[in-house]
């Protein structure tokens, strides 16, 4: 592993929603960021009201604001590498596509958070297909779970009825015809629990242990960012998945279980390790 960057430790931008609870969105790519050796840094794309039963309210930020997060840490610091989380809506989508503008050639690990835990869809039409037309093509690393990349197919008019593609493989490559250098399909919520990677020419099943009694809030973002930062130190995107499905199945198993009277967010940092 050889960093392609000067700056020391690597900088890693997360654009995403901010969770109050602290499990998910930003706050868990901090954590992971931390976890991983590299610099955090954030733009913000909305607040939210949230607990580890349920989201009370959110707050989209203006997308001018948007930008200006990104410009100013652009300008100053630099940008190694990108995750991006929670956008919402179409305006959001539009600002990130212009921000992403602002950091040259930096490596983008694309989260698309579309779809609950629950099943329910959290894009609306025009937003999904602004995320397909705008930011998609300009993901290094796409990381969809598997609901998350029927819906992406769906979302093309590509495998309605009966010609959905039916399990991991035939999902991650029609995922990465939308047009994504590499995709990661997470498996964390299926049996066995394998992710799928594919870049157009290697498909590798990613094994690990599966944790259904575990902690899960925070398990996507904390791939995701995980994934960013290995980037950033200079993994190629295989190498970097392979380590964001090791670092994210560790942090399920060991989560904070007596946090909340919800699902308990997952545990990166180890801080509730018997050994610590």
């Amino acid at each position: 592993m050889v960093s392609t960057t000067t700056r020391n430790p690597p900088a890693v931008l997360s654009i995403a929603g901010s969770d109050s609870g602290g499990g998910a969105g930003i706050q868990a790519d901090l954590k992971a960021f931390a976890r991983a050796g590299v610099h955090g840094m954030t733009a913000i794309t909305a607040i939210t009201a949230q607990s580890t039963v349920g989201v009370d309210a959110v707050f989209a930020i203006p997308p001018d604001m948007i930008v200006a997060q990104v410009r100013a840490l652009a300008s100053d610091i630099g940008v190694d590498a990108v995750k991006i989380g929670m956008l919402g809506d179409e305006p959001t989508i539009l600002a990130v596509e212009e921000a992403l503008d602002l950091v040259a050639d930096a490596p983008v690990v694309l989260d698309p958070v579309m779809v609950a835990e629950s099943g329910a869809v959290l894009l609306d039409p025009a937003a999904c297909r602004a995320l397909l037309e705008r930011l998609v093509p300009r993901a290094t690393v796409l990381t969809p779970n598997l609901a998350e990349a029927r819906e992406l197919v769906r979302a093309t008019g590509n495998g309605a009825g009966g010609d959905e593609p039916r399990d991991g493989d035939e999902l991650v490559r029609a995922v990465h015809a939308l047009g994504p250098r590499a995709v990661v399909v997470t498996g964390g919520h299926a049996e066995p629990g394998d992710d799928v990677f594919f870049d157009g020419q290697r498909l590798v099943r990613l094994p690990g242990e599966r944790y259904p009694d575990g902690a899960s809030h925070g398990s996507g973002c904390t791939h995701s960012s995980t994934l960013a930062a290995r980037l950033a130190l200079g993994d190629d995107p295989l190498e970097a998945a392979r380590e964001a499905r090791r670092v994210a199945g560790d942090a399920v198993r060991d989560g904070l279980r007596g946090l909340g009277e919800g699902a308990g967010p997952v545990d990166v940092l180890g801080i509730a390790r018997s050994d610590r």
